[in-house]
């Protein structure tokens, strides 16, 4: 009977510390909650300023961004950069659809016009060629034998010897082998024309930019076997601020630099214009032609031009 109160005195002391140290991890929570949240507003509301060399760079980094496409001003007209483009591409296709019988050239070979690029395999054509030829030479032997008849033929009639129909048929036999003659010389030269055709050429003084086919690979219609571009001459395109637009004019001389010659300039002329400003850019384009008689210059080479203005 006497141990029964210091149990119950003992769980209330208990439950009183528990309530108390509840308390004070309440109370220190919320502390770190409110000291956060001043820390967080502080951070926000004041951020720190940044040095002033660290600013100074950051500015000039935006302004070469931005002005990396401008134009630069000299002191008589303006320089820009601009790109080399050939004035022709050709795509190559043989006129005779057929097998590669030869190849002449590479890629990457330097080629004149008129040159030879591949051979199409014509050997049928040959022959036929060779029996046209001797349809040919019978048509004419006929045809003067006919010549020859109408020539005897009018001297009688002439003299009355003979009827005016006879004459007439005579003249009409000349008439059909002449005509026969003219059908055999017409298919030989077809057949000439074919064998012509079933050799590719350069149109242009150029480069083979890309070969599309080998010895044995047969051609269709359409089948692409070269692509050639023109060197000389080249254009180089480039554009003209719009403030120049009173200043510019075709025939002015301009000057290129590139890389793969840096001690080097390359003059050039300008040829066309462009007529309209384009909103974006408030430039409009320009193409100046290059002579590159020694094929130097290339399509896709990019130049530091410099035009002279009045």
């Amino acid at each position: 009977m006497t141990k029964r109160p210091q149990i119950f005195l003992t769980a209330v002391l208990t439950l009183t510390l528990g309530t108390v140290a509840c308390s004070s991890d309440e109370k220190a929570v919320t502390a770190t909650t409110e000291t956060t949240s001043t820390t967080v507003a502080t951070a926000t509301s004041e951020a720190p300023a940044l040095p002033a060399d660290v600013a100074n760079v950051t500015g000039a980094v935006v302004t070469e961004t931005t002005s990396t496409a401008e134009t630069t001003a000299t002191e008589n007209g303006f320089s820009a950069t601009g790109e080399f483009v050939s004035p022709v591409r050709s795509e190559l296709s043989p006129k005779m659809p057929g097998r590669v019988a030869r190849m002449h050239v590479a890629e990457g070979a330097r080629v004149s016009r008129g040159q030879a690029l591949l051979e199409i395999e014509s050997d049928y054509a040959r022959l036929n060629l060779q029996a046209a030829e001797a349809q040919v030479a019978q048509a004419k032997a006929a045809r003067d034998e006919a010549a020859r008849d109408v020539e005897r033929k009018k001297g009688l009639a002439a003299k009355d010897s003979i009827p005016k129909a006879t004459l007439d048929r005579s003249q009409a036999a000349y008439d059909q082998a002449n005509a026969a003659l003219a059908g055999a010389s017409a298919q030989a030269a077809l057949l000439r024309q074919q064998i012509a055709d079933s050799t590719l050429r350069s149109p242009v003084n150029g480069i083979v930019a890309e070969k599309r086919t080998e010895v044995g690979a047969r051609l269709g219609d359409a089948g692409v076997a070269f692509v050639v571009v023109q060197l000389s001459p080249l254009k180089l395109r480039f554009a003209v601020p719009e403030r120049y637009l009173g200043r510019i004019k075709q025939g002015d001389k301009v000057t290129a630099r590139v890389d793969p010659y840096p001690n080097e300039a390359f003059e050039g002329t300008i040829k066309t214009l462009g007529g309209v400003i384009d909103p974006k850019t408030r430039t409009m384009f320009a193409e100046a032609e290059f002579a590159n008689r020694d094929g130097r210059l290339r399509p896709g080479l990019f130049a530091r031009v410099e035009t002279k203005l009045d």
